[in-house]
């Protein structure tokens, strides 16, 4: 396997941290030693082992993708995209569903803590389109959006694109819509991944890491296939495999 291509779509893994604390999420972390994927941090790891844990993981060299999905009046989300550029993170989320004026303060805030330390990398920001445990009914008949969920995914693309954000969170398989709509350089992350033989969980909307990269994801994340894996590591290391040969 030729080095670069591996490197480079380790580059586009997400390894999603699901964990309850740092000591639990330190077992992986060193189980994957070398393999320069992304490491996604969610909510309930963040909230348990907090700023000093994102710090240690970009000491290592990791890229880190901070997953805590911010949905507020938009003066507090400035202010939260603000905190988390200055953290150093090199990708946050925020949810389509707060509009345009929200996704734009989020970017205000990242661009202040830049004005203020010109030292900072401008992190990735990206909007939660549907989650990937949404299903038709559900948006339908509690969120109460009428139609289909790609056309809900692909106008929540396009008003996170006006926003000025660099992509969206969406299902693998609403990846070419949003292609279609808002172009090739608008960067897709796509949860709801599962490599053939694993449960669904409480997913509803997924594709393999083959399929999902060959819709044109940028980034798939994946998480319980390779956190409950008798050998995490090499569970990675098949993934990036099946992207590479897709």
């Amino acid at each position: 396997m030729n080095q670069a291509s591996f490197n480079e779509m380790a580059g586009r893994l997400m390894v999603a941290l699901d964990y309850p604390g740092a000591e639990e999420a330190q077992e992986l972390v060193q189980a994957l030693e070398g393999i320069p994927c992304y490491l996604k941090v969610g909510m309930q790891l963040f909230y348990a082992a907090g700023p000093d844990f994102i710090r240690e993981l970009k000491s290592k060299g990791y890229s880190v993708f901070l997953d805590v999905k911010m949905h507020d009046i938009p003066n507090t989300v400035r202010g939260g995209g603000e905190s988390i550029t200055r953290l150093g993170v090199d990708m946050f989320n925020v949810h389509a569903a707060g509009g345009a004026l929200m996704m734009r303060a989020a970017r205000e805030g990242a661009e202040a803590a830049i004005a203020a330390d010109p030292s900072l990398s401008k992190p990735e920001i990206i909007a939660v389109t549907q989650l990937t445990s949404t299903s038709l009914e559900t948006m339908n008949n509690e969120i109460g959006i009428p139609g289909s969920v790609e056309a809900a995914v692909v106008r929540y693309a396009g008003l996170a694109q006006e926003a000025g954000l660099d992509g969206v969170v969406a299902s693998p398989l609403e990846v070419p819509a949003i292609r279609a709509a808002c172009g090739s350089a608008f960067h897709t992350v796509t949860p709801g991944i599962r490599p053939a033989g694993s449960g669904l969980g409480d997913q509803t909307r997924v594709l393999t890491p083959g399929e999902a990269i060959a819709r044109g994801s940028h980034y798939i994340v994946v998480g319980r296939p390779i956190t409950g894996a008798p050998n995490p590591r090499e569970a990675v290391e098949t993934i990036l495999k099946e992207m590479l040969n897709a």
